[in-house]
């Protein structure tokens, strides 16, 4: 599929990947680069989350994952990934695309948005999103709240990690 950069798209940053609990799924967290810094969460296969976390991780596989092989294919092809871009949402499903360039010539590939995301951290390219899509589904979420809970946790881990078995012997 030919096409390229015919989509307005904002920059993202990947916040992370979570596990939402109850319901134990991974959710890929995105957050606008500039302006609103609205949020995009993103429900994504268990097998996706970890490829992510390994590069957030900075580990290195032994040998190259799925994600690590289509970057290689495309080098080796003379082609390289220039961004990728979440383009949609459609039944609950979003869509998105890589956006290669070969020959000159500028290629929109269809894919999920995490395996998108998982290239693009190993490839070191943009992730953006559609403005449409941010206009339509971005979440606007307030950074002071996140860092105040994040707060909270560490200040209990801290806790946990300060007591002994002792500390709660009868004397």
């Amino acid at each position: 599929m030919s096409g390229g950069d015919s989509v307005e798209a904002v920059e993202l940053d990947l916040v992370g990947v979570v596990v939402e609990s109850p319901a134990n799924v991974p959710v890929m967290h995105l957050r606008e680069h500039e302006g609103e810094r609205r949020v995009l969460s993103i429900y994504i296969g268990s097998a996706e989350a970890s490829a992510i976390r390994l590069v957030l991780e900075g580990r290195q596989p032994p040998r190259p994952l799925t994600h690590d092989l289509l970057v290689n294919v495309f080098e080796d092809l003379g082609a390289h990934v220039n961004r990728v871009v979440i383009t949609e949402m459609r039944n609950h499903t979003y869509f998105a695309e890589l956006q290669v360039v070969h020959n000159g010539q500028r290629h929109a590939i269809s894919c999920r948005p995490s395996d998108a995301v998982a290239i693009a951290v190993r490839a070191e390219v943009p992730i953006t999103a559609s403005r449409q899509l941010m206009d339509e589904v971005g979440q606007v979420v307030d950074e002071h709240a996140e860092d105040a809970e994040e707060e909270v946790l560490e200040e209990f881990r801290d806790f946990i990690d300060s007591i002994n078995p002792e500390d709660f012997q009868e004397k």
